[in-house]
């Protein structure tokens, strides 16, 4: 769930809680943040370019504040954001904190989640969200729809991870599409939308 994985993101150190949120929004394989240079972000406009890894093809993302933030607070020392060591060193380090923080939790859940769990979330996310296996293709730059499958798994998305709105005229239906809303039902002439939180 994204409430397991957010708290596995703030419970880590500022470098390791970076590259996480930056694998959630994305749904960047480890090797792609990992070749991030400071060259590669927008912070003005909140994009990055990530370069292709395994053949796929090349993408740009519109990231959020909360990703930009973390990213932009790294020291600056090096020409690449994150790759201050080795890719397996610092998915060790991970794995410590991971362990370090389901210890703390009393909950053994956060030691499931691998670096690529953010891939398979994110790709999970978008198919509930679209309901369109062809857009999440595109979005990990998939070059086969068997590949896309795989990660598109079935999870308990519970009735109370939505926002619920009401619309009664053409104009307040049209705020709440454009915004990501999706619409339910009607009720005593007044129109049900909900949208993920």
């Amino acid at each position: 769930m994204e409430s397991e994985i957010d708290a596995l993101i703030s419970g880590t150190g500022p470098k390791t809680s970076a590259v996480l949120q930056l694998l959630k929004e994305t749904g960047a394989r480890i090797g792609e943040a990992w070749t991030l240079k400071w060259t590669d972000i927008d912070f003005e406009r909140g994009i990055v370019t990530l370069t292709p890894e395994k053949g796929s093809h090349p993408r740009q993302f519109k990231i959020s504040l909360r990703t930009c933030s973390p990213v932009n607070m790294l020291p600056k020392k090096i020409l690449r954001i994150f790759a201050t060591c080795d890719v397996e060193k610092f998915r060790r380090n991970y794995e410590k904190q991971r362990r370090n923080l389901a210890v703390k939790l009393g909950d053994l859940r956060p030691n499931q989640v691998t670096l690529h769990t953010f891939r398979h979330w994110k790709a999970t996310y978008e198919y509930h969200k679209t309901h369109d296996i062809l857009h999440v293709m595109r979005l990990l730059r998939h070059k086969s729809i068997q590949n896309t499958l795989r990660y598109t798994q079935l999870v308990d998305w519970k009735s109370d991870d939505f926002t619920c709105k009401t619309a009664a005229t053409i104009g307040d239906y049209s705020k709440l599409i454009e915004v990501g809303f999706e619409y339910v039902t009607e009720m005593d002439g007044v129109k049900l939308f909900r949208k993920r939180k």
